[in-house]
């Protein structure tokens, strides 16, 4: 198991091998949670809520305005659609 020495500014460095196993990057970010007198580091995503606002609006006035499919009966059902649509799509 590697070892990690704390630095002077109480700064770590992530060994590489961990690193890649989890897939963590440069400017990726890390919750640091404490058990007992554990800590533990875990990989999270930020996501603009904004963002995410604005493309929820967008979906639902798709909704509103009919620029949907479905619902269906199965997901074979689903997949069906998908080809059907796809196929219509290259035509063009």
């Amino acid at each position: 198991m590697p070892l990690v020495k704390v630095k002077e500014k109480f700064q770590v460095t992530l060994p590489a091998a961990i690193r890649q196993k989890v897939g963590v990057d440069v400017g990726d970010l890390l919750e640091a949670t404490v058990q007992g007198k554990r800590i533990t580091f875990t990989p999270k995503v930020a996501v603009d809520r904004a963002f995410v606002e604005q493309r929820l609006a967008e979906g639902l006035e798709d909704v509103k305005k009919g620029r949907v499919y479905g619902p269906f009966s199965s997901a074979k059902a689903l997949v069906r659609s998908l080809h059907h649509e796809s196929r219509k799509l290259k035509k063009r």
